[in-house]
């Protein structure tokens, strides 16, 4: 693996004793197995391509048009679906908590639309919020009004507690799985997809379906109809899904678990899964 990345947040992250390999946007995982627990959920359904194999996501009216997608975060995860997107042909409008002028190189390079983070789901079909889960309060209120009816909001999150978010008592104290506690700030369901993401996989890895090398990537939801836009999206990226069962399953996919940070297709996702524990490990509590 190459050395450190910077964050969404623009700090640098450094490694603890354990050897740890760096997954998505500047996130880490542990190179151990977790060994198979009891109480593992029924095969999660496998989606290798869905029937879209077209590389491009239909509008859920069917029309075959592109979407509208707004995306909080600009950080290396939001940064490259926002290229990816809008090469797919979407009308992406990308926000941070910096302001617009801070996007114009990424509106250059990539045509998408730098616009504030109200502004961002104004009409959008999908969110995608990526960006700190310490920040999740400071999202404004009703952020999602304005959104089109039925938006799919892709939660890319992972609770950092000793690096970068501190202590969240609903995390640690409730019991509460990192989306859902996203959710309840967002008064939104979401669909966990792309937090185990290394981010230069999104522009390196995408494979057409069917192909026997084609990653897969694990997606929760309580949400049905949202987690199939979601997945089809995904397919249209170039990846195939796994579902793993509702945002309440979704700690299966939480940071330093087996599937986390995994480059695999959907077998061994789908193993990975089956062999994580509910147990928060210590390097990921508070």
């Amino acid at each position: 693996m190459t050395g450190p990345t910077r964050s969404s947040s623009g700090r640098w992250r450094t490694g603890t004793r354990r050897r740890r390999r760096r997954c998505c946007a500047g996130n880490w995982r542990t190179r151990s197995r977790l060994p198979p627990r009891r109480n593992s959920p029924p095969a999660p359904e496998v989606d290798r391509g869905h029937q879209q194999s077209t590389r491009r996501c239909s509008s859920p009216e069917g029309r075959g048009e592109d979407m509208k997608i707004g995306i909080i975060g600009a950080g290396n995860i939001g940064g490259n679906l926002t290229r990816r997107l809008t090469a797919l042909g979407h009308d992406v409008s990308v926000a941070n908590s910096r302001g617009p002028h801070t996007l114009t190189a990424l509106a250059k390079e990539t045509g998408a639309t730098p616009v504030t983070v109200e502004e961002a789901p104004q009409g959008a079909e999908i969110v995608v919020i990526t960006i700190p889960l310490k920040a999740v309060p400071d999202l404004p209120s009703g952020l999602l009004d304005k959104a089109a009816d039925g938006v799919a909001v892709i939660d890319t999150g992972n609770y950092y507690p000793r690096e970068r978010d501190g202590r969240i008592a609903g995390i640690e104290d409730e019991g509460l799985t990192e989306s859902r506690w996203t959710e309840r700030g967002l008064g939104h369901a979401v669909v966990k997809a792309f937090n185990g993401t290394y981010a230069q996989d999104i522009l390196e890895r995408p494979l057409p379906a069917g192909d026997p090398d084609r990653m897969a990537l694990p997606v929760a939801g309580d949400d049905e109809q949202a987690k199939r836009k979601v997945r089809d999206l995904i397919d249209a990226l170039g990846f195939d899904t796994v579902d793993a069962g509702g945002i309440d399953d979704s700690w299966r996919q939480q940071p330093d678990t087996p599937v986390y940070g995994l480059r695999a297709g959907t077998a061994e996702v789908t193993k990975a899964l089956s062999e994580a524990s509910p147990e928060r490990t210590p390097g990921f509590s508070g």
